[in-house]
């Protein structure tokens, strides 16, 4: 199992993205866990705000996209964790502008 943190927005727009691959973590159990209480069908939808920060996180089949103030409680924890453990991914490689290729 694979969980992806991307945080997109603030003053530079810019993406950052972070995975863990629960498997190869000492304690595969407790992310396990933890990612199985996440609460991914009950998240309230929130206004957007210029300048802060997005959060998509995505694990198997569930994906969910949090504004900045939404991330608390067990968003937080996951999150937090996946940043202390995983290692930041590749940004995708640039779109080709239109007519090409």
């Amino acid at each position: 199992m694979r969980v992806t943190v991307s945080r997109t927005g603030g003053f530079a727009g810019i993406r950052a993205t972070w995975e863990v691959h629960v498997e190869a973590q000492p304690d595969r159990a407790a992310w396990r866990e933890l990612v199985e209480s996440m609460p991914w069908d009950d998240v309230p939808p929130a206004p957007p705000e210029p300048d802060r920060y997005i959060y998509r996180i995505r694990c198997e089949k569930h994906e969910v996209v949090l504004a900045e103030r939404q991330l608390r409680g067990p968003w937080r924890i996951l999150v937090e964790r996946v940043r202390e453990r995983g290692r930041p991914a590749a940004p995708p490689p640039p779109a080709a502008p239109d007519g090409a290729g």
